[in-house]
């Protein structure tokens, strides 16, 4: 558990005060949200929409110990210690740089188009074999969430597993700066965030800023089938880039794919002998696997002892898990986020699963695809087999084009779009499961489909 004392913590962010009675106030938590405050806590006060400096008070209340504060000093709470700065966010930055210092894991950085938390959860598995480890917690990814989960990490903590997201240019190389990972890990690249960075070169580019902070002899881990990172990754040395893949060229490449409703299994060229099985579904997610198996190795991870940890790896909510659904079907939840290569793979390992009912796909829009948003919509037309899916049901604005694309293939009564309210689709949607049904539900977050799940779900 994080341990400083205001002293320590005001000496680390630089402050424009330090007082030596502060030596003996000890800190074991920070946050920058006042309603979640707990005893003996550090409060952050953030400055965006809202400044969080009007906030002091609750937190206090709530059990604040000390605060940041960057506006006037004529303004600031008593009774406290008041740690002056410059910039409250900097601050944050600042004493997770320290906290990681004193603490001195090893640094694993996760980033990619999609798979990066799948990738988060297996390689957490994998390295808990032998070490004590702490990872990213929900979406806690950004400039934010990152210090917040360097500064929760245990004091025993071995290895600390870094997730860092982004939506334009510059903001992976603020996050491997802080965290100056020893491995660095990119799951993929995909059309996530095109909107802000034009091309699938451009996403390359910016994903490569995982590298910017990455220690002196650090290993970089990509998927060698992408020909996008293969040639940026030429700015290290050859020894410092492990890579991934299906293809035989790749250090570490998958063999004998088998793939079921709630399991996937597979072997690789690193140890053919041992079978590997992923309580996931979905061939993808072998990809996560191999990466997950290459962090192990190269932190001494053998792997018997990898797979024997990746059969149970436990999945981050709301990562393509199977749920209860009404009337006894079967619901496919993977409605966190999507991009035209993720929507893709999951629809191809859907088509394929065998069941006594139907497979109903209900799809919502995917955002921050620019000025190719129509055509990458249709392009899903590709992977909705119409002997494979039998009903096939849109959501969004977007998803309009889709919908007009596929209506040469499918009848009238098996495609259907919906825009705005989602109670006309939910209602459509509980008449037309029946038993035995499979039922996928795939969108970007920012589409709302959640919601339309938890309607779905059994005892809703």
């Amino acid at each position: 558990m994080f341990l400083l004392s205001v002293k320590e913590i005001a000496l680390a962010v630089h402050a424009k005060n330090i007082e030596d009675a502060w030596e003996t106030i000890k800190i074991n938590a920070v946050d920058f949200d006042s309603r979640e405050i707990k005893n003996q806590s550090l409060f952050v006060p953030l400055v965006s929409e809202n400044d969080g400096h009007a906030f002091v008070e609750q937190a206090i209340k709530n059990g604040a110990l000390a605060t940041f504060w960057s506006n006037s000093i004529k303004e600031a709470p008593e009774g406290i210690p008041v740690i002056q700065v410059e910039d409250t966010l900097k601050a944050l930055q600042d004493l997770a740089r320290y906290y990681l210092t004193k603490i001195n894991p090893k640094v694993i950085g996760i980033t990619g188009s999609n798979g990066k938390t799948t990738t988060k959860d297996m390689t957490q598995a994998v390295l808990s074999s032998q070490y004590r480890v702490h990872k990213t917690q929900g979406n806690f990814n950004n400039h934010i969430g990152l210090p917040i989960t360097i500064l929760e990490m245990p004091l025993d903590t071995e290895v600390v597993i870094l997730e860092m997201g982004m939506n334009h240019a510059g903001e992976i190389k603020v996050l491997s700066d802080l965290a100056k990972p020893d491995i660095a890990i990119i799951t993929m690249i995909g059309e996530s965030h095109i909107e802000h960075l034009g091309s699938r070169a451009g996403i390359a580019d910016a994903k490569m800023e995982i590298v910017s902070g990455l220690k002196e002899n650090g290993l970089l881990i990509i998927p060698g089938d992408e020909p996008l990172l293969v040639e940026r990754a030429s700015c290290l040395k050859k020894e410092q880039v492990k890579t991934f893949g299906v293809l035989p060229t790749n250090d570490a490449y998958s063999l004998q794919i088998s793939s079921g409703m709630k399991e996937t299994t597979f072997s690789t060229n690193l140890d053919p002998s041992i079978s590997i099985h992923l309580p996931v579904t979905g061939t993808y997610n072998v990809d996560n696997a191999l990466a997950a198996l290459s962090g192990g190795l190269a932190l001494g991870i053998s792997v018997e002892k990898a797979a024997q940890k990746l059969a149970t790896f436990q999945l981050t909510k709301n990562r393509t898990e199977w749920l209860e659904g009404i009337h006894e079907s079967e619901l496919l939840n993977d409605a966190y986020n999507a991009n035209p290569t993720a929507m893709k793979a999951v629809l191809n390992t859907f088509s394929q699963l065998k069941n006594e009912g139907r497979k109903i796909v209900v799809l919502g829009d995917m955002l921050e695809l620019g000025r190719q948003t129509q055509e990458l919509h249709v392009s899903i037309k590709d992977a909705l087999s119409i002997d494979e899916i039998d009903q096939v049901i849109l959501y969004g604005p977007h998803m309009k084009v889709l919908y007009e694309a596929l209506k040469p293939d499918f009848t009238i009564d098996r495609i259907h779009h919906f825009d705005g309210e989602k109670e006309t689709m939910i209602a459509f949607l509980k008449k037309l499961i029946k038993p035995k049904d499979y039922v996928l539900v795939k969108s970007s977050f920012g589409t709302g489909l959640l919601s339309v799940v938890k309607a779905l779900q059994k005892n809703r």
